[in-house]
């Protein structure tokens, strides 16, 4: 009877491993690294623009929700299709070969039906529990990040410009989540676009930075980024110079878009962390090695969160105390 039952039970506990193996990959493929942060700059975009309005507590409960829990599947959606279609040429790079698609842990069915329906999920709820303004602008992420960023990858270095935007995009998901019913206003406010402004200049030494970490890589899948085509490294520290110095203004545009909510220690922060981030670069340009790139690279994504922050915490403080 023992042997019965556990004979029985085999395929069905192998049935949930798989099951469970199959939801991971789904997961993995939407890069959850990269979707958290998307989030959380969401959530940023929120509480700055919440912070300057009037709503309920139980209002603004549902609305943060909504744009969390959006722009998180919207997110993953966006991920996942990115991954679907660049299968073929992630097997080829060391640095992607790892993912479910190549790997064949995920086949390319399911990848495509799995970002779809993220995406429409995520999509969905931002129009039902936010409004139709923050979905809109979650759509325009979608739609740059992998009809326009993704095959432009594969023509010329310029799509890094283009891959900023879909990256600098989600604060203005939660600016615009934030004022509910009221939302066609907000993407015509300053606020929303300095937080935009400065996580596009954000974006730029720090995917140069990963660029030239992975050029042979990049390489090998045939995508165009100036790293793979600059053997010296002069004219990507060139730009990751200028770009690190076009950081600093963006960091204080918030604070001269807000000043109702930002004032002189996020300013203070922002200079003297934007000035550090661009000793840094100049480091890169005096060295042009894999090393001085990874110092950038963890410089910025310290410099980031740190701003952002920055940001939320004198904006809170400003409204309560």
């Amino acid at each position: 009877m023992s042997r019965a039952v556990a004979t029985t039970s085999a395929p069905a506990t192998a049935a949930k491993e798989g099951s469970r193996g199959a939801f991971r990959s789904i997961v993995e493929a939407g890069k959850p690294g990269i979707t958290r942060m998307v989030t959380i700059t969401t959530l940023v975009g929120f509480v700055l623009s919440a912070m300057g309005r009037q709503a309920s507590w139980g209002e603004l409960a549902i609305l943060v929700v909504g744009c969390a829990v959006g722009t998180a599947l919207s997110s993953l959606g966006a991920n996942t299709l990115n991954e679907w279609l660049e299968r073929d040429r992630d097997a080829l790079m060391p640095r992607t070969a790892h993912r479910p698609l190549p790997q064949q842990r995920l086949t390319p069915r399911v990848a495509l039906a799995a970002g779809l329906i993220e995406s429409v999920l995520g999509l969905a709820v931002l129009v039902l529990m936010a409004n139709a303004w923050a979905a809109l602008v979650s759509l325009a992420c979608i739609v740059t990040y992998v009809a326009i960023y993704t095959p432009m990858k594969l023509k010329s270095p310029v799509s890094v410009l283009v891959g900023a935007i879909p990256g600098a995009l989600p604060p203005l998901i939660g600016w615009a989540g934030a004022a509910g019913g009221a939302g066609d206003r907000t993407l015509v406010e300053w606020g929303g676009w300095s937080l935009f402004i400065l996580m596009f200049v954000w974006q730029i030494p720090h995917f140069m930075a990963i660029a030239w970490m992975y050029r042979a890589d990049y390489s090998l899948g045939g995508f165009r980024v100036l790293a793979a085509e600059d053997p010296t490294g002069v004219r990507t520290a060139r730009n990751m110079i200028g770009w690190a110095v076009a950081l600093l203004p963006a960091t204080l545009m918030p604070a001269w878009a807000m000043p109702d909510r930002l004032g002189l220690a996020y300013s203070v922060f922002a200079t003297v962390s934007g000035l550090a981030f661009l000793w840094l670069t100049v480091g890169f340009w005096k060295a042009r090695s894999r090393d001085a790139a990874r110092k950038v690279f963890f410089a910025s994504i310290i410099h980031l969160p740190l701003l952002l922050m920055f940001l939320v915490g004198e904006a809170v403080v400003r409204r309560f105390w």
